[in-house]
């Protein structure tokens, strides 16, 4: 019988920010290299993203786009002296990345318990019953569509 777990004693350190944005939004090398160039060195614009990280920049705004749509980056227009105006990118505030990242990670740990809770309940629910399937079959058919049934 499984007892659930009250208390543990783990070394929590601060994750290496590289290591989050390549884990938890799954950004390879370029998405990487241009979202911490934005939060490093302020205000730039596509062009000089491009320019300063010799990527393409078509390269460089496809990126900064999903970095937006991701809440790592922010995007405004600056206007020119000569007329018009340039989309810049930066970072949000640290405090609030660092909020809603948690707040996503509370909102995906609690939605992780409960599946291990539905899935606990599956298994006492598999003993007491008695069933000719095997555990497995009992199990997947509560969770079609990657949502428990009753």
């Amino acid at each position: 019988m499984t007892e659930r777990v009250t208390e543990t004693k783990l070394d929590i350190r601060p994750p290496d920010v590289r290591q989050v944005l390549l884990d938890a939004f799954g950004l390879p090398k370029p998405g990487l290299d241009i979202c911490l160039c934005v939060i490093g060195e302020g205000p730039l614009s596509p062009e000089e993203l491009a320019e300063q990280l010799d990527y393409d920049v078509s390269t460089v705004r496809t990126y900064l786009n999903d970095l937006v749509e991701f809440g790592l980056l922010e995007k405004s227009q600056l206007n020119r002296e000569s007329g018009g105006y340039v989309n810049v990118y930066h970072s949000i505030a640290l405090d609030e990345m660092r909020e809603e990242t948690l707040v996503g990670f509370y909102a995906w740990a609690g939605e992780a318990a409960s599946l291990i809770e539905e899935a606990n309940l599956t298994k006492e629910d598999y003993r007491d019953a008695e069933s000719e399937q095997g555990l497995n079959e009992v199990f997947w058919e509560r969770f079609r569509d990657g949502r428990p049934t009753n």
